[in-house]
C-alpha cells in the first residue's frame, strides 16, 4: 500500500501541534470536532519526508494524488477523527490532477481548513505561474532551501491564516476560535455597502474630474492598481487614483536610503514611505494631501474586499516580512480605508514599525462593529488618511 505512517520520532517531550478545527455535517445537528495532528506529504522524495518528520515529529505520506484522497477521506470516517495539520504536495502530478485534489479538499469544512503547500522544485515558471494564477496553494515554496527553524514558522503561520481565526495557548495546546457571523458583523458590511455605494455615486462628478485632470498632467492610466494582502492574507486588487509617474514601483530600490521605517535595517518587517517623494507629480501630490487619491477605494469596500475600517492592507512586498507567528495576527482583522494607527499615530515620521504593527494587532484583537464607530469618529478627515500607505 503505498499510504505508510512515518513513525514518532525519538523524544521524551516531543510537542505536537494540535488544535480544534469546528465543522458541521450536512444533516447533522451536532458539531464534529477534528484534531489536527502531523503533516501529509504527497510525493516520493525522502529527503523531504525526511525534514518534515524533524519538524512536525510525525506525520503520513502518500505517493499519488488519489490515494491521498482515499485515506484523507478515511480519516475523516474514523472515531478519533484525527486530520493532519498540513498538506505538502509535489509539483510533479500536473495541473490538471492537482487542480482535481484541490477541489476534493474544498468540499470537506475540516479538509479545506488545512493549508496546502506546493514544493516547486524542478517546476518550469510557465507552470508556476499558472499556479499562482489559479491559487490552488496556500504557499508555494522550494522544500530543499528550507530550513527546520523556517519551516515550522511557515507552518504556524500558515495554519493561523487558513483558520482565519485568532490563536490562544491553553494548557501548551493550541486553540483556534474561528470567525463567526456575528450581529456586529452583518452591520458593519451592511454599513459598507450602503456608505460606499451612496459616497460613490454623490462624488461621481468629482471622480471624472479627477480623471481627467490626471490624464492631461501625465501620460499612464488613471488609477493606480496593485496587489495588496487583506484579511488572512487575501490578495486582491487595489485601487487607487495614480499619483505617481508610471514606473515609479520600479524605482523603490533608488529611494530605499530616504525611507522612514527602518532605513538602515535589513531585518525583520519592512514598511517603505518617504517624504516629499520625486517620483509624485503635481496633481497626485494635491490628491494625497486631500486623500482624494483613496476615493477609489470605495469600490473595494463595495466589493467586500475590504471595510472603511480596518487595518491597511499591505504591498506584499512588505506583507512577506510579517510572516513570523507574533505578527501574523495583525492579517486576521479586515483591510479598511481608515484603521486605529491612523487615528493614534496619524502620519508622524517617529512612528516606528512595531508600533505600528502593535496597533494593527491591537484592532484584530477588539474590532467590532461600535468600536470601528468610533474610530471613524476620530480620524480626522473622516474616512480617508493622508499618510501614504
Amino acid at each position: 500500500m503505498e499510504f505508510t505512517f512515518l513513525p514518532k520520532a525519538n523524544s521524551r517531550n516531543s510537542n505536537f501541534a494540535r488544535f480544534s478545527i469546528k465543522s458541521f455535517e450536512p444533516g447533522k445537528t451536532e458539531t464534529v470536532s477534528f484534531r489536527c495532528n502531523g503533516f501529509y506529504y504527497i510525493g516520493r522524495h525522502s529527503g523531504n519526508i525526511e525534514k518534515l518528520v524533524k519538524v512536525f515529529k510525525r506525520g503520513y505520506a502518500s505517493e499519488g494524488l488519489e490515494n491521498a484522497k482515499s485515506e484523507l477521506n478515511r480519516s475523516l470516517l474514523q472515531e478519533r477523527n484525527v486530520i493532519p495539520e498540513i498538506i505538502f504536495c509535489e509539483s510533479k502530478f500536473g495541473f490538471n490532477a492537482i487542480n482535481s485534489f484541490y477541489q476534493f479538499l474544498k468540499g470537506h469544512q475540516a479538509l479545506s481548513s488545512i493549508p496546502l503547500v506546493l514544493d516547486a522544485t524542478n517546476l518550469s515558471e510557465k507552470d508556476l505561474q499558472l499556479y499562482r494564477k489559479h491559487r490552488l496553494f496556500d504557499e508555494i515554496i522550494l522544500l530543499e532551501e528550507y530550513d527546520e527553524k523556517a519551516l515550522l514558522a511557515k507552518g504556524e503561520f500558515l495554519k493561523k491564516v487558513k483558520s482565519k481565526g485568532i490563536n490562544t495557548k491553553i494548557d501548551g495546546h493550541i486553540k483556534i476560535s474561528s470567525f463567526n457571523i456575528t450581529v456586529s458583523n452583518i452591520l458593519k458590511r451592511a454599513f459598507d455597502i450602503i456608505v460606499s455605494s451612496l459616497v460613490l455615486m454623490a462624488l461621481s462628478p468629482l471622480l471624472l474630474i479627477i480623471a481627467l485632470a490626471i490624464k492631461i498632467e501625465s501620460k499612464g492610466p488613471v488609477f493606480y492598481i496593485s496587489k495588496r494582502a487583506g484579511r488572512g492574507y487575501k490578495i486582491f486588487d487595489f485601487y487607487k487614483f495614480r499619483t505617481m509617474f508610471v514606473g515609479a514601483d520600479q524605482k523603490v530600490s533608488d529611494f530605499l536610503h530616504l525611507n522612514q521605517y527602518n532605513a538602515n535595517s535589513s531585518e525583520g518587517p519592512v514598511f517603505f514611505k518617504i517624504n516629499n517623494d520625486p517620483r509624485i507629480t503635481k496633481v497626485g501630490m494635491f490628491l494625497r494631501n486631500t486623500s482624494l487619491d483613496e476615493l477609489p477605494q470605495l469600490l473595494n469596500v463595495l466589493l467586500g474586499d475590504m471595510s472603511l475600517v480596518g487595518n491597511r492592507p499591505l504591498p506584499l512586498y512588505e506583507a512577506e516580512t510579517l510572516t513570523t507567528d507574533d505578527w501574523a495576527k495583525r492579517f486576521m482583522a479586515p483591510a479598511g480605508i481608515t484603521g486605529l494607527w491612523q487615528i493614534k499615530k496619524r502620519g508622524k515620521e517617529e512612528m516606528s514599525v512595531e508600533e505600528r504593527i502593535n496597533l494593527d494587532i491591537d484592532y484584530a484583537n477588539k474590532y467590532n462593529f461600535a468600536y470601528d464607530l468610533w474610530i471613524m469618529a476620530n480620524t480626522p478627515s473622516a474616512l480617508f488618511q493622508k499618510a501614504n500607505s
